[in-house]
């Protein structure tokens, strides 16, 4: 795990690692976005969970599709409406399309998800640390989503992988602590 330097603001993590991110080769990309997701499915909450929250990979992001096949799970994808997250079931030959930020997303028509339903929120994160907390892209989004009280008292992993995962990162009141962190090597559960 790593330590970062306390004088580092939010943004130059975020470039920093983003960057990182980026100049990975497909390859070991592709390598470890498989390990992350072999990591997941040998996990307890994982394997108990039957609706799960997830994220379709950009830039570079962990890829969990491989997960998203997985016909015993009914898996929704968020859509971003205005400064909000719409969650929408979503099946493998089910429409896709380009949201307003270049992220793929279900269509609009796509049935919602009740947060009754949900047992597991898979969280893309630019970089986590051991106490829960997730770096972003800054628009806060995930920040307001978590802490809404619908959505709060469920289960939430952060996804990255080991070079965005930290002893500490700066934090913010508003910044809401996921429940455990997943990474090619280690899940971690606080």
């Amino acid at each position: 795990m790593l330590k970062i330097d306390s004088q580092l603001n939010k943004t130059e993590i975020r470039r920093s690692l983003l960057r990182k991110r980026q100049s990975m080769t497909v390859q070991d990309w592709q390598k470890k976005s498989d390990r992350i997701s072999s990591q997941l499915q040998n996990s307890p909450l994982f394997s108990q969970a039957t609706t799960i929250l997830a994220y379709f990979s950009f830039r570079q992001e962990p890829d969990l599709s491989p997960l998203f096949t997985d016909s015993q799970r009914r898996w929704g994808f968020p859509r971003c409406v205005g400064k909000s997250l719409s969650w929408h079931l979503w099946q493998p030959d089910d429409i896709l399309q380009t949201g307003n930020y270049g992220i793929t997303e279900p269509h609009p028509e796509a049935p919602t998800i009740d947060p009754t339903e949900v047992d597991l929120i898979l969280v893309p994160s630019v970089a986590c640390d051991r106490q829960g907390y997730r770096l972003g892209y800054g628009g806060g989004y995930y920040d307001r989503f978590l802490s809404s009280p619908v959505w709060s008292k469920l289960p939430t992993i952060g996804v990255v992988f080991d070079f965005a995962y930290f002893s500490q990162l700066p934090s913010d009141n508003w910044d809401k602590r996921l429940q455990g962190v997943i990474t090619e090597s280690e899940i971690y559960f606080r």
